[in-house]
C-alpha cells in the first residue's frame, strides 16, 4: 500500500553539524515512494551527510549533532525515526545503503548476502538460501555466480562486488534504498547495469542516490534535490 500522497520520507526544519560546522541548515522536503530521487550539488554541501541522517549511521560521529524531524512511512505508517520508540536495528532493516566504494566481507559469495539475514536471527537454512537467490536475482548477478556461491566474494569484478552489496541490502526486504555514488568507482559497462538494476527496483522500493554525474541523473531518476549552502535550492 502506497503511503498518503506518495510521499515515502518527509523531513521537516531538519539541521545538522559537526562541532560547529554547519552542514545541513533548516532542511524540509518530501521524497516520493517508490522512485528514484537523485540528490546532487557541489562537494561538501551534505548529499551523503543526508544519507546518513536516513538511516542515522553519523551516530557514533563525535561531536555530530541534529535537529528537526524525519519521518519515513515504513510497516504501513509514518514513524518518527530520531524518536526513542524507533528501534535501531530495526530501521536498518528497513533502510538500506549502498556505498561509493563496494565492500565486500572476506567470505563467501552466498554468507555475503546472508549475513544480514544471520545478524536478523534468520537460522532456516532454507529460508536463508532462498532469500539469497532472490537477492542476487534482483541485483542481476545470480546468473553470474550461481555456479561458485562458495567462492571469495573479493575475487568478482568492481561491477559485480557492487551488485552483490546491493544484494546483501535487499536480503531484508527495504522499503528505502539508499545509494551513495554507486556507479563512480565502475566503468561504462558495469555502470550501465547498475542504472538498469536501480530503474528496475523502483518497483518495489523507495530509492535515495547521491550523484555527482548529471548525466546519471538524467537517465535514471525521477526527481532531483540540489543541495548548496547546507539547503535545499531546487525540487
Amino acid at each position: 500500500m502506497s503511503p498518503p500522497g506518495g510521499i515515502k520520507i518527509k523531513v521537516r526544519n531538519l539541521s545538522f553539524a559537526y562541532k560547529e560546522n554547519t552542514v545541513l541548515n533548516d532542511l524540509s522536503m518530501d521524497i516520493a515512494a517508490l522512485a528514484v530521487t537523485a540528490v546532487v550539488g557541489p562537494s561538501g554541501q551534505g548529499k551523503s551527510t543526508l544519507l546518513s541522517i536516513f538511516n542515522r549511521l553519523w551516530e557514533d560521529i563525535a561531536g555530530a549533532h541534529l535537529r528537526g524531524r524525519v519521518h519515513i512511512h515504513l510497516n504501513g505508517d509514518y514513524q518518527d525515526i530520531y524518536h526513542r520508540s524507533c528501534a535501531l536495528p530495526a530501521l536498518r532493516r528497513q533502510v538500506g545503503m549502498v556505498f561509493q566504494i563496494p565492500n565486500p566481507l572476506p567470505m563467501s559469495i552466498y554468507k555475503n548476502v546472508a549475513f544480514p539475514l544471520k545478524l536478523s536471527g534468520v537460522s532456516n537454512k532454507r529460508q536463508k538460501r532462498l532469500a539469497v537467490e532472490r537477492a542476487l536475482k534482483q541485483a542481476f548477478l545470480w546468473d553470474e555466480v550461481q555456479d561458485r556461491l562458495h567462492e571469495d566474494a573479493r575475487h568478482l569484478s568492481g561491477g559485480q562486488q557492487q551488485r552483490l552489496c546491493i544484494a546483501r541490502a535487499l536480503v531484508l526486504k527495504p522499503e528505502v534504498l539508499l545509494l551513495d555514488e554507486p556507479t563512480s568507482s565502475l566503468d561504462a559497462a558495469a555502470t550501465e547495469i547498475v542504472e538498469q538494476l536501480i530503474m528496475r527496483l523502483k518497483k518495489n522500493c523507495t530509492i535515495v542516490m547521491v550523484s555527482h554525474d548529471m548525466a546519471q541523473v538524467e537517465r535514471v531518476a525521477d526527481y532531483g534535490l540540489t543541495l548548496s549552502g547546507g539547503r535545499v535550492v531546487n525540487k
